[in-house]
Formats: C-alpha cells, structure tokens, sequence
C-alpha cells in the first residue's frame, strides 16, 4: 500500500513539475521590457506620428486626423492633450494600446456605434489598434485615451 501511494505522489509531483514549467513561459514572455526608445525619437523624429480615424462618433467628432508628439504638430483638434493621453498610457513593459484581455468580465453597457483606428508608430513601435464602446471593457479602454479619442461622455 505504501508503495502504490509512494508512486502516486511521485506522479503527481511530476505533473505539477511539468505544468508549472508550461505556465512559466507565458509569464516569461509577457512580462519582457521592450528597448529604450531612441533619444531622436522622443525628440521629434518619426518615432511618435499617429493617424487616429473616427467613425460614427456623431457631428464634430468624425474625420481623421494626423498627430506627432515630442514636440505636438497635426491636424487633431487638441495636438497638446492627445499627445498627454498617449504618454499617461505609456509604461515600460505594457503595450500603450492594448486591447482588452481575452477573457475580461466587462459589463454589458452599450456605449454607442463609435469606433476609432489607431495607426503609425509611438515610441519607435508600430501602432495598429481599433476601438469600438460595445462594453463596458472596451468603454473604458476608449476612455483612458481621451482626448486622442473624442469624449463621448460614459
């Protein structure tokens, strides 16, 4: 009996041993710090260029728009405030325009048709996201980003 329970535990020994060394290398991957931006990127050069394209948002907030930060020029209604935006959502190791985690338990709060585009490069890295408000998740990740996306109030 000692035996069959001696096994039994070296088995599951082994299995715990596997597992956990299947589950280190998505926590490995995911928690990489990306390379320092280049100074001549943070300082004007093509590293922070983004067009953000608006779609049925309603009347003065439809369009594209053309923003460079480090230092603010383009056509966005407020170059100085999105450019904030963008840089309060900057962190090292995190992706600036993630989407939201698969698996996320959002409320179920409509937030209207809006949806918005995302694309160019921010701190030396190419940029190609898309937002929409059909949950409370995806509400909230439009609104960290306000005003580089308009403020549909929510």
């Amino acid at each position: 009996m000692s035996l069959v329970f001696s096994r039994a535990v070296a088995a599951s020994a082994a299995v715990i041993a596997s597992l956990s060394a299947v589950a280190a290398v998505p926590a490995a991957a995911s928690t990489a710090v990306p390379p320092p931006v280049r100074e001549e990127d943070r300082a004007g050069g093509s590293g922070d260029h983004l067009t953000v394209t608006v779609r049925h948002a309603g009347a003065g907030h439809d369009g594209t728009y053309e923003l460079s930060c480090h230092p603010g020029a383009g056509t966005h209604p407020d170059v100085g405030g999105a450019c904030r935006a963008v840089d309060r959502n900057t962190r090292w190791g995190r992706e600036t325009f993630a989407q939201v985690a698969p698996g996320s338990v959002c409320t179920m709060i409509y937030g209207g048709p809006a949806t918005a585009r995302v694309t160019g490069t921010w701190a030396g890295r190419p940029v190609d996201a898309t937002y929409d408000r059909s949950n409370g998740c995806e509400i909230g990740r439009w609104n960290r980003m306000v005003p580089l996306l308009p403020d549909l109030g929510s």
